[in-house]
C-alpha cells in the first residue's frame, strides 16, 4: 500500500534520498535548497541512512567531492540552488565528460543579478550544455517520483551521465502538499545496488579518471558523451514505463494536457503547469480549445517528439523562466522553434519569457495568453515573436 503524507518538495525528495540511501553525499547549503543536506543529515544522525555526509566549504567543493567519491565506485549525491550551481560550473563539466552518474536535486532560483532568491530557471538552464541530463517536476509528487527514477536513467550502461532533478524554489520547494510515498523496500528493489564497471578502487583494474585529452581523442570523447544523451531518451521512457508498475504513476518525455484535439497549445516547464491546467479546463467549459505540452525532459532535448506533440496546433506559446540575453526569447523557446522549423510545424509561434524573480501567473495572465493565441491563428501571424508576460509598464 502507498504511504499517504503532506511533504513539501524538499522534503519529498530528502525521503527519496533516505530510501535510495546512497554511499555519500558532499553539500554546502544554500536557499531555498539548505533544508535538502541539513534533513539528510538528520536521518544520518538518527540512524536511519549510513551515507556517508560530506561537510564542505563550498559548492565547487561539493561537485569536486561528488566527483572524487564517484570516481572511486561510490554512488552520489548532492543538492543545490542558483548562485551554488554556478560556482559548480567548472566541475560540471567533468563530471560529466567523466561519465559520473552522480544525481543532483537542484532547487531552481534565480541567479543575481539582480540579487534575487525566488523561483526561476536560470540556473539550470545557464547549465544546460554541460552535458548533464535535466528532469523537471510540476509538483512535489513528481519532484519525489523523478529522484526515485534518477539513479535508473543516470547509472544505466547506454547513458552513465550525471543528472540535475529540477524542481522550483518555495513554490514547490516549500509549498506542502498531499503525495503518495512508495514503501521503502519497494524503492530499494526498484533503484537496486550500484555496481561500477570502472572505478579508481576497483584492484583488479588500473584505471585514470579524468586524464588530459589530446587533440586525437577529446573530440570523439565529447561524440561518446553526444551519443550517450541521445540513448537517455529511451532509457528515460523505459525507467518511467518500470516505475509506472509499482506507483501508478505514468511519466514521459513530456506531459499532454487536453493536447490532442487543442488549436491553441501552451509549452511550459515546471509549477506554472498547475496554473495553466486550471485555465485550460475554464476555457474548455467555454468552447475554447485550449491545452499544454508540459516538459519533463529538457536535456536530452526531445525536439522531433516535442514538435510532432504539436503538429495539429493552430498556435503555439513557448514558455520560459529565463532570459537568454540573445534578443531572441528564452533556451525553451529558441530550441523548440528550431525543431518546429525542422519538423516544418505549421502553427504560428510566440516565445514569452515569464515569472523571472519569482513574479506571479495567475489564471487570467494565462487567459490572456490563450486569447493571443487566438488572434495569431486568426491572423495568420505572430506579431511580435519575442515578449514578456506581467511586464510592469
Amino acid at each position: 500500500m502507498a504511504i499517504k503524507e503532506r511533504m513539501s518538495g524538499n522534503e519529498a525528495i530528502a525521503y527519496a534520498m533516505k530510501q535510495i540511501n546512497p554511499d555519500v553525499m558532499p553539500a554546502f547549503p544554500i536557499t531555498p535548497s539548505t533544508e535538502l543536506p541539513q534533513m539528510v543529515s538528520n536521518y544520518i544522525a538518527n540512524g536511519q541512512m549510513d551515507t556517508e555526509f560530506i561537510p564542505v566549504e563550498s559548492e565547487h567543493s561539493a561537485m569536486s567531492a561528488a566527483i572524487g567519491a564517484s570516481s572511486a565506485g561510490a554512488r552520489t549525491m548532492t543538492a543545490t540552488s542558483s548562485a551554488g550551481l554556478a560556482f559548480m560550473w567548472e566541475v560540471l563539466y567533468v563530471a560529466a565528460s567523466n561519465r559520473l552518474p552522480i544525481a543532483m536535486a537542484l532547487v531552481n532560483r534565480a541567479l543575481s543579478g539582480p540579487i534575487n532568491i525566488n523561483c526561476e530557471h536560470s540556473d539550470s538552464m545557464g547549465a544546460r550544455d554541460s552535458g548533464w541530463l535535466q528532469i523537471y517536476a510540476e509538483n512535489n509528487q513528481e519532484a519525489y517520483d523523478n529522484f526515485v527514477q534518477a539513479y535508473r536513467i543516470a547509472e544505466h550502461a547506454d547513458v552513465k551521465l550525471p543528472i540535475m532533478i529540477c524542481q522550483d524554489g518555495f513554490i514547490i520547494s516549500h509549498g506542502v502538499q498531499n503525495i503518495e510515498l512508495l514503501e521503502d523496500d519497494k524503492v530499494k528493489a526498484f533503484v537496486g545496488e550500484y555496481n561500477p564497471e570502472h572505478f579508481l578502487l576497483n584492484e583488479k583494474e588500473v584505471c585514470s579518471v579524468g586524464p588530459y585529452a589530446i587533440t586525437n581523442y577529446g573530440m570523439e570523447a565529447k561524440k561518446a558523451q553526444a551519443h550517450a544523451m541521445d540513448n537517455a531518451k529511451q532509457v528515460i521512457l523505459d525507467v518511467a514505463a518500470e516505475y509506472e508498475k509499482i506507483s501508478g504513476r505514468k511519466y514521459g518525455l513530456y506531459e499532454g494536457y487536453r493536447l490532442e484535439d487543442a488549436d491553441y497549445v501552451i509549452v511550459a516547464i515546471g509549477s506554472v503547469c498547475g496554473t495553466i491546467k486550471d485555465t485550460i479546463d475554464e476555457l474548455r467549459d467555454n468552447g475554447v480549445k485550449a491545452g499544454l505540452m508540459k516538459v519533463r525532459v529538457f536535456r536530452p532535448f526531445p525536439g522531433e517528439e516535442f514538435a510532432k506533440a504539436l503538429k495539429n496546433a493552430k498556435s503555439v506559446a513557448i514558455m520560459d523562466r529565463a532570459e537568454s540575453y540573445s534578443s531572441q526569447g528564452g533556451p525553451l523557446g529558441s530550441e523548440l522553434m528550431a525543431a518546429m522549423y525542422r519538423a516544418k510545424t505549421k502553427a504560428e509561434t510566440v516565445n514569452i519569457v515569464y515569472g523571472l524573480c519569482g513574479r506571479d501567473v495567475s489564471v487570467n495572465d494565462i487567459k490572456n495568453v490563450y486569447t493571443q493565441l487566438e488572434d495569431v491563428a486568426a491572423k495568420g501571424a505572430a506579431g511580435r515573436e519575442y515578449q514578456y508576460l506581467g511586464l510592469r509598464d
